[in-house]
């Protein structure tokens, strides 16, 4: 390796302060695996797939068939930035020895940094040994309804789909995206920060939008119950496309949207435009085997089961032990929630109920764990007749599961 190969190979590598790897085991990367890796399902790969390898060949001071590779990409992607920045510092490495990742360019310090996070993400997907027959460590329990699912760990940049197959899920693909400029945990209007927590992607924006959001917006239903119920703010939170002189946007770009390529974005477009499909924001996923969450998912519903079953006999201390002390409901908390409860339920009164359309979700990086439940609820008594889609947020306290919120969605 000379040593402008040697020079840029560990730029690369330091400056993009990339996992621990040694140049030996950088070298020992096969490129045959990295095309037929399994997660390399369609077409919209190959950009991602293309950059990478161009990467990993640089590292195996084999400049011209990087920069053959990197213009094999940029023919069909010719505004993806860090495409751009790469072939410069290649052309750049022709004649002399570089000094920084992207010093080819007069591109601001700022902008290289957040081209090499996106250079980071990206190579680290590739190269991860994440297991894509395992899901995300968290209960996910869709109805028939909810076709997909979908779930974004922000910490690696990454968007998963999964199918639902009646209840089963199974992985169909993944994408890059980009969070807020200020990180995750939303709190207020204008912190530029991405929420945590499950959401429900709304239909298509069909009013004119800015050039900035790119060819698709659907809004995420933030603030949701248990965003309000802890004093969170603000509005406004898309998943959304790139403007048009731009392929994709670096990691922490965005103003608190979720943000992937127009080309991804109309891909899942079918999908979102249900406006029926979750989206849980997490930060740092764990991955778990696909059926191992099936204990909890039934402990859970037989939780839900009991809280009904009470319900319906109107035995009132037993369906309020379903409650936490600490629920609360728009104002309402659990003292006045139970004198309201015990007043309705003085006279015994003869109700049918009936839950259709059950989802479960557990809500990411909570202390305790908490997931959000969805149904259709039938109600009828001698006084009041209503179906309303119904919403509540289960908690376990002491191995037991509670209601702590519990309202219309």
């Amino acid at each position: 390796m000379t040593a402008v190969n040697k020079g840029l190979t560990y730029l690369l590598l330091a400056a993009m302060t990339l996992l621990p790897w040694n140049a030996t085991a950088v070298n020992k990367y096969s490129f045959s695996n990295l095309l037929s890796k399994p997660n390399i399902k369609s077409v919209k790969d190959l950009a991602e797939t293309l950059l990478v390898k161009s990467l990993l060949e640089i590292t195996q001071g084999k400049n011209k068939q990087a920069l053959a590779t990197i213009d094999q990409l940029l023919l069909s992607k010719p505004n993806f930035k860090l495409a751009n920045l790469v072939r410069g510092d290649l052309l750049m490495a022709q004649g002399q020895h570089l000094q920084a990742f992207g010093s080819a360019n007069i591109t601001p310090n700022a902008a290289v940094n957040d081209l090499q996070d996106e250079a980071r993400v990206r190579i680290e997907r590739y190269l991860s040994k994440q297991q894509l027959d395992k899901l995300p460590n968290l209960l996910l329990a869709p109805n028939d309804q909810q076709t997909h699912v979908m779930v974004v760990d922000t910490d690696k940049s990454r968007l998963y789909l999964y199918k639902n197959e009646h209840g089963t899920l199974s992985y169909m693909a993944d994408y890059y995206i980009t969070v807020g400029k200020n990180g995750v945990e939303k709190q207020s209007e204008g912190d530029k920060r991405t929420p945590i927590g499950v959401y429900f992607a709304g239909q298509k924006l069909t009013q004119p939008l800015a050039d900035i959001y790119g060819d698709a917006a659907f809004p995420l239903n933030y603030p949701n119950e248990w965003d309000r119920q802890h004093g969170k703010k603000g509005s406004g939170i898309w998943l959304h496309g790139t403007p048009s002189n731009t392929y994709s946007r670096p990691p922490r770009a965005s103003d608190g949207c979720v943000v992937l390529t127009n080309e991804d974005i109309k891909t899942l477009s079918p999908i979102l435009q249900s406006g029926k499909t979750p989206v849980i924001i997490a930060n740092n996923l764990k991955w778990l085997d696909a059926d191992n969450s099936s204990n909890e998912k039934l402990a859970l519903k037989e939780a839900i089961d009991r809280w009904l079953s009470d319900w319906k006999s109107q035995d009132t201390d037993k369906y309020l032990s379903h409650y936490s002390h600490d629920f609360s409901s728009n104002g309402i908390d659990y003292k006045q929630w139970a004198d309201h409860k015990i007043s309705v339920q003085a006279s015994k009164p003869n109700v049918q109920i009936s839950l259709s359309g059950l989802s479960m979700f557990a809500y990411p990086d909570t202390d305790k764990k908490l997931v959000m439940v969805d149904f259709i609820q039938d109600f009828k008594s001698p006084n009041l007749s209503n179906k309303m889609q119904k919403r509540q947020y289960w908690i376990q306290e002491n191995n037991m599961w509670k209601i702590i919120y519990e309202g219309s969605a």
